[in-house]
């Protein structure tokens, strides 16, 4: 007896798989609109006196931006990068998760010093990618660049945001 119930059971759960396996839904489309740089400041990084990098940057201080940050974005242009500010310096970490683009992240302290990298980071990947020490600042900017423009620890950045 209960090897029939079981048996029926099982007919009739597959035969309701089916049903709504081949049930069609016509689900409204979601239209998105793509994420675009937003100029909101210019920020150099200075090698030495005679070689200073200028880039256009988008800046991320609340809690809300730092947590979106360049997410779903499709590019980013050469001379342009997120600057993410925090109200304390501490160890941060950082992930690609939704993140499109390979970036480099620069890690900077609240006395304006790149202390730690890491560079060209894996677009989507969710491996948390930390510091290496408190800083204050955080720039993301298009993976490669921080190597074809020869930056070390120790360099510095300066930056103005717009009104």
């Amino acid at each position: 007896m209960f090897r029939h119930i079981k048996l029926l059971s099982s007919a009739l759960l597959f035969f309701i798989l089916i049903l709504i396996s081949c049930k069609q839904e016509n689900k409204p489309a979601i239209k998105t609109e793509p994420v675009t740089f937003k100029k909101q400041g210019v920020l150099e990084i200075i090698k030495d006196s005679t070689n200073i990098i200028t880039l256009d940057i988008e800046v991320a201080n609340d809690e809300y931006e730092r947590q979106t940050g360049l997410m779903y974005r499709t590019s980013l242009g050469e001379k342009q990068g997120m600057l993410f500010i925090f109200e304390t310096e501490e160890v941060r970490y950082f992930y690609m998760k939704n993140t499109y683009i390979p970036l480099d992240i620069l890690f900077i302290n609240s006395e304006n010093k790149i202390v730690s990298f890491a560079e060209n980071t894996e677009p989507t990947d969710e491996t948390s990618l930390p510091s290496q020490a408190p800083v204050k600042y955080v720039l993301e900017i298009n993976g490669g660049l921080a190597e074809r423009w020869n930056l070390e620890t120790g360099d510095e950045i300066r930056f103005s945001l717009s009104e």
